[in-house]
């Protein structure tokens, strides 16, 4: 089974001025897939912060796969990116090019994104726009890779027999 993390950035958020709807959203998509949300939290959009919680689900909690939304525009506050390209070892545009590539064919502001993805020791991170409606499409464009990918993250091959220790 693969343990998701799902990790809004938003100050308004955080101080419980808006209901985080992406967030929600994100966790009912993924359980009506049948996985399992191991954590989830809303935090501000303060760099320091977002490392240092990045750095703890993927080292600690050792979660598989780390979902965040929001922080990924143009606003001097977003900073989302590069707090995770600070954290992560492996860098992984594939992912965030495909959900740019499908995203902009439906809102040509999808090219603003700056959102990154990449591995930290065995967790995939991936950064989502704040957008409910974005965060979902962006998702359900990579969803089908991502087992695929935590797999060989872990060791696995396609069949998952072991590859190596």
């Amino acid at each position: 089974m693969i343990k998701i993390a799902i990790l809004t950035i938003s100050d308004k958020g955080s101080r419980g001025e808006r209901v985080d709807g992406t967030g929600l959203e994100l966790k009912k998509l993924l359980a009506n897939l049948g996985y399992e949300i191991s954590f989830y939290k809303i935090i501000p959009d303060e760099r320091r912060d977002i490392e240092k919680e990045l750095i703890y689900l993927a080292d600690e909690l050792k979660v598989n796969l780390i979902l965040t939304n929001g922080g990924t525009g143009f606003a001097k506050r977003d900073v989302t990116p590069e707090a995770t390209k600070s954290v992560i070892e492996k860098d992984v545009p594939g992912i965030s090019e495909v959900m740019r590539m499908n995203s902009v064919k439906i809102n040509s502001h999808a090219m603003l994104s700056r959102g990154v993805s990449g591995i930290r020791k065995d967790s995939l991170i991936i950064n989502l726009p704040g957008s409910t409606k974005a965060a979902i499409e962006s998702l359900e464009f990579v969803l089908p890779a991502i087992p695929h990918g935590i797999d060989i993250l872990n060791g696995y091959s396609l069949n998952s027999s072991y590859i190596h220790s």
